[in-house]
């Protein structure tokens, strides 16, 4: 990777950054706590555990892991910081086309990963106010590997409990879409079109 595309993917990452937490501080904070952060992220868990567990083909397992991100992501936050500043100037048709094509490529993505670790039990073990979020931590224990922590970043700002971001021994998943799919975009001319159709068979 040349400097000139670090840099440009560096600016990218930082003004999405900065404009993903300028949504999430426009909107009005609600009244969510420790406990129910951690209660979403226990339901989260058990459903992974339950998916890991369940002995379906890959197909069916990807199916039950879109599931679960659709019902405990904040799947449009998540996708507008992966798409970075593009998504400032997206029509809605684009940003709605993008977001279901991002859920289910992330679903397949991450589906991957925790299909790999057959027998990884994930076991929530403590939740912390930061800020303006709660971080709910977590242990994925695999037979005969060591254990590896898993966090993920919960708020209410959207209008529902969710998490916003989840950490895999300290790798922020945010922060490596943003990059990812900043230099998918760049490798298609910056066309959220053709993005969002080429990630539909990706992950």
């Amino acid at each position: 990777m040349t400097r000139s595309t670090t840099n440009r993917l560096s600016r990218r990452q930082t003004l999405a950054l900065a404009a993903g937490a300028a949504c999430l501080a426009a909107l009005p904070a609600r009244a969510l706590t420790t406990a129910q952060a951690r209660q979403l992220i226990d339901g989260a868990v058990a459903d992974i555990n339950a998916i890991i567990g369940s002995g379906k083909s890959e197909a069916g397992m990807y199916r039950d892991f879109e599931q679960v991100f659709a019902r405990y992501a904040d799947v449009p936050t998540i996708a507008r910081f992966a798409l970075g500043p593009t998504a400032r100037s997206a029509s809605p048709a684009e940003l709605s086309a993008f977001t279901k094509a991002f859920q289910g490529y992330m679903a397949r993505k991450y589906g991957k990963r925790f299909r790999e670790f057959q027998g990884t039990r994930i076991e929530v073990v403590g939740a912390r106010e930061v800020k303006s979020f709660f971080e709910v931590q977590a242990i994925a224990r695999t037979p005969g590997q060591s254990p590896y922590a898993v966090s993920f970043m919960v708020s209410d700002r959207s209008g529902a409990n969710k998490f916003f971001d989840m950490l895999i021994e300290g790798v922020s998943l945010i922060k490596t879409e943003q990059t990812e799919i900043g230099a998918m975009l760049d490798r298609r001319g910056g066309s959220i079109a053709k993005l969002a159709q080429d990630l539909q068979s990706m992950g």
